[in-house]
């Protein structure tokens, strides 16, 4: 029997629905799996995704890095990926509605992940962190997340928010807690820093270089807290509770 021209439309609409729904054998987006190309290289690195993981963000140059550490625990960078789009200029988010992407330290938890976000895949920065809080600065819902669009957040593509999205998911799935989100304003080497010697955010900026340079010199990120107003790298003795409290001595420097 010969479909009449409605019924046709029905069931190719259905079937457009079907599918649409539906993506590598009807997993849902935030549970696709890592591709095989993609596990075989962290396996050439000595790493695998249930590793920790670090995610390194560089605004002047638009780059999102990954690193996981290899079985000996030093971090080595696993892609660098071209950030899609980001807000406002160089320098902190100072309060909700000024446009800015944040620049600091924080932290993503499993429960900041989220998988029906608005825009594709998405993960919360954790802005206002320790810092950001003792200065009073405001903002709510910075993300990274996919769909090429930002108003104080990072944009990826889909397809790289996919991976990204994927790779915390499985170093969560290893039993990691959380991974460290470091954001930049540029690549802090000596250099970048002098060009901006006289930005008012100097300060601040050379304050993000000491926690930037622990990798290259320990191999690893490093834990922040805060003391003074500032940021404080791998504490050798237990921070005030007040941030802007004064560090312990073997922290003042």
């Amino acid at each position: 029997m010969r479909l009449t021209s409605p019924l046709l439309l029905l069931a190719t609409a259905m079937l457009a629905g079907l599918l649409a729904g539906c993506s590598a054998l009807g997993i849902a987006k935030d549970k696709q799996p890592l591709s095989a190309r993609t596990t075989s290289v962290l396996a050439a690195m000595d790493t695998s995704p249930a590793a920790p993981m670090l995610v390194r963000v560089f605004k002047e140059s638009s780059e999102l890095e990954v690193w996981k550490p290899d079985t000996g625990g030093r971090y080595r960078l696993f892609k660098t990926y071209a950030i899609c789009k980001w807000s406002g200029e160089l320098g902190p988010k100072i309060k909700e509605g000024d446009y800015q992407s944040p620049e600091g330290f924080y932290k993503v938890t499993p429960g900041m992940m989220n998988p029906k976000s608005s825009y594709y895949l998405s993960f919360n920065t954790g802005f206002p962190n320790k810092l950001d809080r003792a200065y009073g600065r405001t903002g709510t819902n910075l993300m990274v997340h996919g769909d090429c669009k930002s108003v104080g957040c990072y944009a990826m593509t889909d397809e790289q928010m996919k991976e990204i999205y994927a790779l915390a998911r499985e170093s969560f799935n290893g039993g990691n807690q959380s991974f460290k989100l470091e954001l930049y304003p540029f690549r802090m080497t000596t250099e970048n820093l002098d060009r901006y010697a006289s930005n008012p955010n100097i300060a601040f900026w050379r304050n993000l270089k000491q926690g930037y340079d622990a990798l290259a010199i320990d191999g690893r990120p490093a834990d922040v807290d805060v003391c003074e107003g500032k940021y404080v790298f791998n504490a050798k003795a237990a921070m005030p509770a007040d941030p802007m409290g004064q560090c312990p001595v073997a922290n003042a420097a």
